[in-house]
């Protein structure tokens, strides 16, 4: 690992969070924790950048590694919602219903996760991390988890009140390991961790690929592939 290369950790706790991976039309789901392409967005939005700002984005996500520690994994539930009127077509014309010629009323059903709380650890170079932690104290844009309807419950930086949220010279799982609980009650068993790795390194189990889960170009919602693994963490007791 590279001196210059440091651990900065974000806070992502709210009342909802949803985390689209394979979201599309109608059904709009959530992954069990954060993806690398929403918490990237997040970033953008704290440092003022548009989403048709595609190198930018795309140069940011291929900067970053980073590892996810669940220490409340929430609930999953299910929100449905319709939309009367006025909906567009992808041909820009407004949807016409073939029965009633009336305009169509759209379904949609959208997860999100409850009560969850995770623990994100990004690693970078420093002055990438520079550049984060200065627009994520003072954010040009409100952050949110996953959709502009799941503000944070907690600030996202510094994670903890009482402990430094940037670390130097120590990997990304082992900080994960490392890093306190972000409640007031430990966790009773180990917790999850999903870690970014590289194809064919080792990893408990090898790695696996999760699809479009790097932003290429949000203009044209094209998304790369990333490799992870998974592990369980004994989290430390604050």
């Amino acid at each position: 690992m590279s001196a210059d290369v440091e651990v900065l950790f974000l806070r992502l706790q709210g009342p909802l969070q949803s985390w689209g991976e394979t979201a599309r039309w109608s059904v709009r789901d959530t992954r069990l924790e954060p993806t690398k392409s929403g918490v990237v967005g997040l970033l953008a939005a704290c440092l003022g950048w548009r989403r048709d700002d595609d190198a930018r984005i795309a140069a940011l996500a291929a900067a970053l590694r980073m590892g996810v520690r669940v220490d409340r994994p929430g609930v999953v539930v299910r929100d449905y919602h319709t939309v009367v009127g006025g909906v567009m077509s992808a041909q820009g014309k407004i949807k016409i219903n073939a029965n009633t010629g009336e305009p169509e009323t759209v379904e949609s059903w959208r997860d999100y996760l409850a009560d969850a709380a995770f623990l994100v650890a990004l690693e970078g170079s420093h002055d990438t991390l520079d550049l984060l932690e200065a627009a994520l104290r003072h954010p040009v844009w409100p952050p949110f988890l996953g959709r502009k309807g799941c503000p944070p419950s907690a600030p996202i930086y510094p994670a903890w009140p009482d402990a430094p949220s940037r670390w130097a010279g120590i990997g990304l799982e082992q900080a994960l390991r490392e890093a306190p609980c972000l409640g007031d009650e430990e966790p009773r068993e180990p917790v999850r961790a999903i870690v970014e790795g590289r194809p064919g390194a080792p990893g408990p189990g090898g790695v696996a690929q999760r699809r479009g889960d790097v932003p290429v170009s949000l203009t044209y919602r094209r998304f790369a592939h990333r490799y992870v693994y998974e592990t369980t963490i004994d989290v430390p007791r604050r």
